[in-house]
């Protein structure tokens, strides 16, 4: 069973609902044993950084995800769900990340950059992942964002452009995570749910 990460944030139930059109059961919970044995686990995440690692620590829930990404089971994060797993952002000053990848979050700056980075746009993929398999080269997905991550290890799978290019998805062993939505992002994103499901029913 797919378990998704409730931590008092919203977006939870579009998330779940993709999974149950790729045929996979998702369950929205903050029960620790109930995501101690689960075959896969997503951390999805919309607003603000700090915010949304308060909500981690109110619902005791970061050891938990630790110890989950540590049994080396299929692990997914999505939109914040992928910034909340580096060290640290610098939304409202520096704030401290879950600290599973190494590496910084940093806001969109640029003359006539609109920001947040919102809509639709290609990835580029820069090394092979399990997660893309099945996409098409320069495949679009959709992105809500002000933020981007930038890694201090060599986890980067796909970039995007945007007045920079910036990491949009990420892969380390058994964590995957992605800046774009793929619940959001039509048939690219189901297809890469779906290959998130398969890696989760092996474990």
């Amino acid at each position: 069973m797919i378990a998704i990460v409730d931590y008092g944030m919203g977006n939870l139930r579009s998330v779940q609902k993709a999974f149950e059109k790729t045929g996979a059961p998702a369950i929205i919970t903050r029960d620790p044993g109930f995501i101690a044995s689960a075959s896969g686990l997503v951390l999805p995440g919309v607003g603000a950084f700090g915010l949304c690692m308060d909500g981690l620590r109110g619902f005791n829930l970061v050891k938990p995800i630790r110890n989950y990404v540590e049994s080396g089971r299929p692990f997914l994060g999505i939109c914040l769900g992928l910034q909340l797993l580096f060290e640290e952002s610098m939304e409202f000053g520096p704030q401290e990340g879950l600290g599973i990848l190494k590496g910084k979050v940093v806001r969109f700056t640029g003359p006539g950059l609109k920001v947040p980075h919102m809509g639709w746009n290609s990835i580029k993929a820069v090394k092979p992942s399990s997660l893309l398999e099945g996409t098409d080269a320069g495949a679009y997905f959709y992105f809500v964002h002000s933020y981007y991550v930038v890694p201090a290890e060599d986890v980067a799978v796909a970039t995007t452009d945007y007045g920079v290019t910036f990491v949009s998805a990420v892969q380390k062993e058994n964590v995957f995570a992605t800046q774009f939505h793929p619940e959001k992002s039509q048939h690219a994103g189901l297809r890469m749910l779906e290959n998130f499901t398969r890696l989760a029913g092996r474990g």
